[in-house]
């Protein structure tokens, strides 16, 4: 089985976005944690606690069946691989994505797509963030 990116120690994340910045800046060349294809956000309230947005690792990724233009391909071991240079921009994946984890970087009229590299888990201090 191939590695998949899960959030399973989400009580311990204290919101520092680290796993945000590394993915802005190492992967989507970028400085805003908002062009990362992590988002790590607060669902409010008194309580307020942090969720996690990230790609599930689908097998059958409904954001790869809906792309026409073969941008993203579904991997054999869950996921999908995104071709930066085919994607014509169409935002159906965005709408398809299940777990809401793909949006549209209007900067770059494409969209951000996590692509199981790890490197957020890397920069997590908390260890909240796997890879199995």
């Amino acid at each position: 089985m191939g590695k998949i990116l899960h959030a399973d120690q989400m009580k311990k994340c204290i919101g520092c976005y680290s796993c945000m910045l590394a993915c802005a800046r190492t992967i989507q060349h970028d400085f805003s944690p908002h062009k990362a294809a992590i988002q790590i956000r607060s669902v409010g309230g008194l309580q307020s606690r942090l969720v996690v947005d990230i790609c599930r690792g689908c097998t059958d990724p409904p954001c790869a069946l809906v792309c026409n233009c073969g941008a993203l391909n579904a991997r054999l071991d869950g996921g999908v691989r995104f071709h930066k240079n085919k994607c014509i921009g169409c935002g159906n994946c965005v709408e398809a994505c299940t777990a809401g984890a793909i949006r549209f970087d209007e900067d770059n009229k494409r969209p951000i797509v996590c692509i199981q590299c790890g490197t957020c888990i890397k920069y997590c201090p908390h260890e909240v963030l796997s890879m199995t």
